[in-house]
């Protein structure tokens, strides 16, 4: 390293104003003086003779982030008690800011020691104005989203962060901020899930219906959809537009709304459909049952997107296609399996696996219409229709279980991204670009 990137590495812009860059000297200086002087200002505001304060008050801004987010407290009653998920989130903060302040730094020392070595070369050194206008140039999308950028950070990235860290403490039930103060436990919660009876039990249960249900779901809304954009745009159907119209109704309506409509319609005691068939028909308490009804609403919630999608790519297939099959003597059964269906995949295939992630993570549908019932004594906190995205919301909302749902959140991540990742580098699509 030369003497330039030596100064740089303590004092940020030193190796710029030795290598005669004021103005990149001034920027690089500039980013440093702001989080000293919020260090310092910090501090002295907090550190005002406050009585019975504790002793992190005397801590500057990311000092005292620092401390919360390894400690997570040490306060538990009065009026200066501290607050744990509060605390972690300051130190996620504080963790993204010296993140963006390390980065410059390295820029910073890379760029000195860049320069001093080019010098010694040519002889020559670009000027504060040259180097700054090539950033531009080259690097204009950089410049202007960078600010975007940071509150994506913020704004984005933290909250998922701060779920990711919730896995790794003992936030539940029976310790419940700001009452009590939450711990690092590591990776004690992943070790409930694989050792526990119930846990694991219930993960491994939950887990294989919420992939059956992604998959049926998925598939029976394709085929389904595939199915009537073939009848209607048969030459034979007449009013094409009025079932077209008909058909997308479903599709126009809230799902909310008739996931409602449904859950009423299918109830065992008043439900019109048990009335009209004079018999008492458990659809939504039985298990096997319920799941069943499950996919059947799915299947016409999801069918109309899928049959519109099929329509537009059916009349935009080269008809010459078509042609050349027939004069090789295909049938239409043929023209069929071999030529319309493989293009049609190849051109849906990444909409389908979005939409398999869709399914998987079908919080409406399963929450509208049943919300996870009938209820499943050998689960904890899950019921037999209950897939893990809904799972999941009951041990936030009903139960306090944050750490638990933070693992799960991490499990769904690592599955639905493992899987929908395999897919998509496999279709045609992806190969294509």
């Amino acid at each position: 390293m030369t003497k330039s990137g030596m100064l740089s590495l303590f004092i940020m812009g030193a190796g710029q104003l030795r290598n005669k860059q004021k103005g990149k000297a001034l920027f690089f200086f500039s980013i440093q003086l702001v989080y000293v002087l919020i260090e310092i200002l910090t501090s002295s505001i907090v550190s005002g003779g406050l009585p019975n304060q504790p002793k992190a008050w005397g801590y500057g801004f990311f000092r005292k982030g620092l401390w919360g987010f390894f400690t997570l407290g040490e306060t538990t009653g009065g009026r200066f008690r501290d607050n744990s998920p509060v605390l972690m989130i300051e130190g996620l903060i504080v963790i993204l800011l010296l993140g963006i302040l390390i980065f410059f730094w390295i820029m910073n020392i890379r760029d000195a020691n860049q320069t001093a070595i080019e010098y010694e070369k040519s002889g020559q050194i670009k000027s504060s104005k040259e180097y700054f206008k090539h950033v531009f140039e080259t690097s204009f999308a950089y410049v202007v989203s960078g600010p975007s950028l940071v509150l994506l950070l913020l704004i984005s990235i933290m909250p998922i962060l701060f779920a990711f860290f919730t896995a790794f403490t003992n936030y539940d039930a029976y310790h419940n901020p700001p009452a009590d103060l939450i711990d690092w436990v590591g990776l004690g919660n992943f070790v409930k899930v694989v050792q526990l009876p119930g846990w694991r039990t219930t993960f491994v249960g939950v887990a294989i219906w919420t992939l059956v249900w992604a998959i049926i779901a998925t598939f029976t809304t394709f085929f389904g959809g595939l199915f009537l954009a073939l009848v209607v745009n048969n030459h034979r159907v007449r009013f094409k537009k009025i079932w077209r119209t008909i058909l997308i109704l479903p599709w126009a309506i809230p799902g909310m709304v008739s996931l409602l409509v449904f859950k009423n319609f299918f109830n065992q005691t008043y439900g019109p459909l048990n009335r009209m068939l004079g018999m008492n028909i458990p659809w939504l308490n039985d298990p096997t049952l319920a799941k069943v009804t499950l996919i059947a609403v799915n299947f016409w919630l999801g069918v109309p997107y899928f049959m519109m999608l099929m329509t537009g790519i059916l009349t935009s297939f080269d008809k010459t296609i078509y042609e050349a099959a027939r004069v090789d003597g295909a049938n239409k059964k043929q023209i069929f399996w071999r030529v319309t269906f493989p293009i049609l995949l190849s051109q849906v295939m990444p909409l389908l696996i979005m939409s398999f992630a869709g399914n998987f993570n079908n919080f409406g549908a399963v929450f509208f219409l049943t919300n996870g019932s009938p209820r499943n004594i050998a689960y904890e906190y899950a019921g037999h229709t209950d897939i893990l995205i809904t799972w999941i919301y009951k041990m936030t909302k009903d139960f306090k279980m944050y750490n638990m749902a933070s693992i799960m959140s991490i499990l769904i991540f690592l599955l639905i991204g493992g899987i929908s990742t395999w897919n998509f580098m496999r279709t045609d699509a992806f190969k294509e670009d």
